[in-house]
This record gives C-alpha cells, sequence and structure tokens, in this order.
C-alpha cells in the first residue's frame, strides 16, 4: 500500500516580536518551511514569497530523482522572485528567508535546505536532525573548535551563513532520504532549537498525534523564553490512503498575507485540515482552498546579477568604441614637424600620454631646420597643424621657397678681377664753369628698399646657417 503523510503545522509569533517572519505550509506532497529574516527590510515578505512560490510542487506529479531537479528548481524560482520584489522596493534590500523543504512521492523523500531551519526524522524512538545548519556556529563545530553543547549558548549561534536572498550563489544542499511507515517527520524554525535541548524535543516527539506535538514543541519553547517566532511542521508517514477533503496547511506570514491581514500582535495562527477522520480535528483558524491561495506567477526576469554585467558591458563596449572613433580620428590628422635636422610631415596628433604613441613620421623632407630663417624654423620646431595631407604638403613647399629666397640673398657677391692700368695722356687744361654744389639734408634721404622686413618676420632671412 502506498505510504501518506498525516500532518499539523503550527506558527506563533512569540512573546517579544510584534510581527510573524515564519512561513510553512504542509501538504500531501510536501512539507515546508520558511523563515523571514531582515526586519524592517520585510523578512516576512521573504517567507511569505518563498512559500507561495516552492508550494506549488504539492501539486505535481513527480516521484524518484526527479525530486531533486524539481526542488532546485523551485528555490531557484523562489531566488529571483526575491530579487524581483527587491528591484520592486529597494528598501527590501537586505531581507532573506531559509528555506527547508521535504517532498514525498509515497515511497522517498526529496530534501532541499539553506539556512539555519531544521528538519528532523524520529525512527524507532530515535530522533535523527536531517538537515545541516549553514551557521557560523555548525562551523566551528564541524572543524573541532567546540562541542555541540557549547553551540547551544554560543553567542554568535544566530549568524547564519548561507539564505535564500535574491542573490545567485543561493544554492540548497539536496539529497534523497527513505522513508518507512513509523516514521515523524518535523520542521521547524531556529525558534525552536536554539531554546529546546535535543532531548527535550525528542521527548515531545515520541507520543501523541501531530496536532498535539506541535503545540506541545512550540509550548516548550515559549516556556524557555524564546524571543523568536516559532513554527513547527509534524507529519506522520501512515500506511493509510489520504482522507477525503484533506485541505492543505498555511500558516505565518504567508496565511496572514494571503488572507490580506498583517497578523501585527496575533498570537497564533495555524491552519488545520478538515473533517473527523483523524486528518481533521483540532483546528485553529480557518481551511483554505489552495487555489485561492495559489501565488500568481509573473514572468521570470533575468537575474539582477545578469542584468548588472549586461549594463556594465553596454557601458564598457561604449567606452571601448568611443576610444575607438577617438583613435581613427587622430590617424586621420597631418602636422609638419621636426625628425632630428630635418623638416617631415607627422601622420596622427602630438599627445603626451604613458603607453601610448598617436603620431609618427609620414614623410621625411629633404629640407634641413637650420636652412630656414628664426620666425619659419620656430614654427616648424613647434608643429605647423594642417588640415589634410595635401595642406601638409603645401606647408612644406612653402617652406622650401623660403628657404631657397633666403639662401639666395645670403649668397656671397663674387669679386670682380682688376684690369692692367694705362699710362695717362697729357691733355691741355680746358676751362670749365663753375659747379654749385647743393645741400643735401639727411632726413630727405630715402630708405633703401632691403630695409623694410621686419625682424622675426616670415620675410627675414636672419638666423640661416
Amino acid at each position: 500500500m502506498t505510504l501518506s503523510l498525516d500532518y499539523a503545522t503550527l506558527s506563533d509569533v512569540g512573546r517579544v516580536r510584534r510581527n510573524n517572519e515564519d512561513s510553512a505550509y504542509a501538504g500531501p506532497h510536501l512539507l515546508l518551511l520558511a523563515d523571514g529574516m531582515g526586519g524592517a527590510a520585510a523578512g516576512e515578505v521573504a517567507s511569505a514569497a518563498a512559500v507561495q512560490v516552492i508550494r506549488r510542487l504539492d501539486t505535481a506529479e513527480i516521484s524518484g530523482e526527479d525530486m531533486i531537479e524539481a526542488l532546485a528548481g523551485a528555490v531557484h524560482r523562489a531566488n529571483e522572485r526575491l530579487s524581483e520584489l527587491v528591484e520592486e522596493d529597494p528598501e527590501r534590500e537586505g531581507m532573506g528567508s531559509t528555506v527547508t523543504a521535504l517532498m514525498f512521492d509515497g515511497k522517498q523523500l526529496g530534501l532541499a535546505h539553506l539556512g539555519d531551519s531544521r528538519a528532523y526524522r524520529m525512527r524507532d524512538g530515535v530522533l535523527y536532525q536531517l538537515s545541516h545548519d549553514h551557521t557560523f556556529v555548525q562551523s566551528l563545530v564541524d572543524e573541532g573548535r567546540i562541542s555541540q553543547e557549547e553551540a547551544f549558548t554560543h553567542p554568535h549561534r544566530n549568524l547564519i551563513l548561507r539564505v535564500l536572498d535574491g542573490r545567485p550563489d543561493s544554492d540548497p544542499d539536496l539529497q534523497i532520504l527513505d522513508v518507512q511507515a513509523g516514521d515523524r517527520l518535523m520542521l521547524c524554525s531556529d525558534g525552536l532549537p536554539d531554546y529546546v535541548s535535543d532531548e527535550v524535543i525528542s521527548a515531545s516527539m515520541a507520543s501523541g498525534t501531530p496536532d498535539s506535538v506541535v503545540v506541545e514543541l512550540i509550548t516548550h519553547a515559549l516556556e524557555a523564553g524564546s524571543n523568536d517566532n516559532v513554527t513547527c511542521v509534524v507529519a506522520d508517514v501512515v500506511e493509510t490512503e489520504p482522507a477525503s477533503g484533506v485541505q492543505p496547511q498555511l500558516v505565518g506570514a504567508a496565511a496572514e498575507l494571503a488572507q490580506g491581514s498583517t497578523g501585527r500582535g496575533e498570537p497564533t495562527v495555524a491552519l488545520r485540515t478538515g473533517g473527523s477522520d483523524g486528518h481533521g480535528g483540532g483546528g485553529h483558524g480557518v481551511a483554505l482552498d489552495p487555489e485561492e491561495l495559489r501565488y500568481a506567477p509573473r514572468p521570470p526576469k533575468r537575474f539582477l546579477w545578469l542584468r548588472r554585467i549586461a549594463v556594465l558591458v553596454i557601458v564598457l563596449g561604449l567606452i571601448g568604441g568611443g576610444g575607438w572613433f577617438a583613435y581613427n580620428w587622430t590617424q586621420k590628422q597631418y602636422y609638419v614637424g621636426t625628425d632630428g635636422d630635418y623638416v617631415a610631415i607627422f601622420k596622427g596628433v602630438e599627445a603626451d600620454l604613458p603607453g601610448l604613441n598617436l603620431s609618427k613620421v609620414y614623410e621625411r623632407q629633404s629640407l634641413q631646420v637650420d636652412k630656414l630663417p628664426t620666425y619659419s624654423r620656430e614654427q616648424v620646431e613647434g608643429n605647423i597643424q594642417a588640415d589634410n595631407l595635401a595642406g601638409a604638403r603645401s606647408i612644406v613647399a612653402e617652406l622650401q621657397q623660403t628657404a631657397a629666397e633666403c639662401a639666395a640673398k645670403t649668397k656671397p657677391t663674387p669679386t670682380p678681377t682688376p684690369k692692367p692700368s694705362t699710362p695717362p695722356v697729357s691733355k691741355p687744361p680746358v676751362s670749365k664753369p663753375p659747379v654749385t654744389t647743393p645741400v643735401v639734408h639727411p632726413s630727405t634721404t630715402p630708405p633703401s628698399p632691403s630695409s623694410t622686413a621686419t625682424p622675426g618676420s616670415p620675410d627675414d632671412c636672419d638666423g640661416v646657417r
């Protein structure tokens, strides 16, 4: 005969907290608990969202090893949902939730676990912890630095290392577990094991019905002074078919939000299956139609980190494209400068950038720099910008013409060869009329044409070597 589950779940806001950040679900094929965190950052929203996404596995016909894949996929979808909620309201940044789920196919269990909520199984009177805490204290126990007894009272026992928080590294522990008739399963938030010892939990689990066990466990936590929300899910593996009319149970923040209630100050919220056949009775709260509470999915968005990487790639692409465009522009520019002792045409722009040369010699001319007058030489040494290559060549041609003109002006005049002298011939004296010498004033003497050039002007050949 196929095995089935007889289950009960209960959640209490506790004696200190004003809101319940725990959420739990129990159904014929799925036991699920989520403990939200973040306080003002909406821990109750995180746990409720996780439960509403993952609880859809209860209606799926999945068995065997496929349960592992289904659980992993559901946890990742819940993680995406948390990422969406943070994007919708940035004030929720920092919220998160634990997830502990047991999927049941009638023959075995699939476990998915993330955080410090716990899953237990009692078999033949022995209590065994199925999940492994993702906490700082548990890592100290695993390393042998402290004992389990010391972990129970360690001041940092609530420091959690892995949690469902919308980030891409939220991967759960996954495993397949055997199950047999007579097993008793229990999920709980840390509000129970942080204050109640394993011995007390084991004693409470040893007898009674699932209804009475969840009440007793939560009572022990409150009497021990738990200042946290306390939530328990208990299920017995039985050799009977589920009774007709069995309904899932939804408690805690998930139930409160589903009913449009904040649940502030509510001491206990619980849902229990109806009927009087052993699967009902002892109910707290109201039975809800699962379809009315069914999470209405929206098209999943990509992970936030993927979008951030895409934006970064686009920005880098724009920067790289802009840089490439700027470099290509520089390689279409020309100027006339000096290459050693000679005039040269350069391609690019003169810029002093570390590790990057934006110009190079394009054409080296035969014109020597020292053949230019001072004015032209200083222009060339300071680089003369050109609109294009033709403009640069035109500038060089003008410089060559200037150098040639200066060379002609500074060319020395050859000395004439003296002619042989002829003896003078005696002539009779001739009387000449008297000549009147005009008086010439110095101020009326006109300047010579060669004195009109201003020193240092383009027409001045000063400085030519």
